[in-house]
């Protein structure tokens, strides 16, 4: 997870999706995510964190994540926004381009 906190130390926005494989909701999101990723190209990065992994307890835990599907935005180690729950792709474009 050393590369997760280099990641969202950085001063590029990084979209993290803490989900697990079981959740029909996180299945969801998927399409969502690859579209915005889509969208808006380099301008962001997301990455996907299992939360039913091991290795990931560690962001699980610090960022007290409770339900799946968590969506997280960071910039230079900073949380800027989170939500739990599914969110539509439009809605989570405009939140994002706020940041950018």
């Amino acid at each position: 997870m050393e590369k997760f906190n280099e990641l969202i130390q950085g001063d590029k926005l990084v979209l993290v999706d803490f989900y697990a494989t079981w959740c029909g909701p996180c299945k969801m999101m998927h399409p969502v995510l690859e579209d915005l990723k889509k969208r808006l190209g380099d301008k962001i990065t997301i990455v996907k964190v299992d939360v039913d992994v091991p290795a990931n307890r560690q962001p699980v835990y610090t960022y007290h994540i409770q339900s799946v599907p968590t969506l997280m935005l960071f910039k230079q180690g900073r949380v800027l926004w989170n939500n739990s729950g599914v969110v539509p792709a439009n809605q989570l474009q405009q939140i994002i381009e706020k940041y950018l």
